[in-house]
């Protein structure tokens, strides 16, 4: 599991440009928000954190489709459904979905802080938006994994992934910013969505391989 983890790291650095495309999709998206909202700073530090969240999910959709790609193509992924044992299928999509998960979402984080400044919000919303997110996003990985197991033998599922993700992937969404915007607002707690954020990152990490491998075997009959 490891040698395959690493594999796979070294796989979502070099296809595509890795994380480099994501961060620059990222800031794409806080970049072009002040001219569409206008320059009221105020504005912009209260819808910050949503922004944070948004560009993050459509950033981290970015190179899901290829999830599966390269084992398919040089057969590993035929090796990997034909085990007698059918938990190993699901570990693997399991390793896989964290290996996608550290070479293309977590940079993501990383820059959040940064960009977070872009949008004038304060030390502490930033702090908050910055731990949602890392939280957070692993579910959009262990949610890709099953759109992308079911878009694995079509030539084109690039965009059939982010229609079936996007719906699941809202929930997270929702309390991620929730917690966000409780962190900088006194009447709201922050423990409570953070809380349920992670429990659906837990869900979503058990639930996610587990329907990404009955897919796999699906498109392999």
């Amino acid at each position: 599991m490891l040698a395959l983890y690493l594999r796979d790291l070294r796989l979502g650095i070099r296809a595509g440009g890795g994380a480099l495309v994501g961060i620059l999709f990222f800031l794409a998206v806080i970049a072009v928000i002040p001219f569409g909202v206008g320059p009221d700073l105020n504005l912009l530090a209260r819808i910050g954190p949503a922004i944070l969240w948004i560009g993050a999910l459509f950033a981290g959709l970015l190179g899901l489709d290829r999830l599966f790609q390269a084992d398919r193509d040089d057969g590993a992924l035929d090796l990997m459904i034909l085990n007698r044992d059918r938990r190993m299928l699901s570990l693997a999509v399991f390793v896989k979905c964290a290996a996608h998960w550290t070479a293309s979402i977590l940079p993501l984080v990383v820059a959040a802080p940064l960009l977070g400044l872009f949008m004038n919000m304060s030390p502490a919303a930033i702090g908050a938006a910055t731990l949602t997110l890392l939280f957070g996003t692993p579910a959009i990985a262990f949610i890709g994994a099953a759109g992308a197991a079911v878009a694995v033998a079509l030539p084109r599922g690039g965009l059939l992934v982010s229609v079936l993700v996007l719906p699941l992937a809202i929930p997270v969404l929702i309390f991620g910013v929730s917690a966000s915007y409780a962190a900088v607002t006194d009447p709201d707690p922050f423990l409570p969505p953070f809380l349920i954020m992670l429990a659906l990152t837990m869900f979503f990490a058990v639930l996610g391989p587990v329907a990404a491998a009955a897919a796999l075997r699906w498109a392999a009959d």
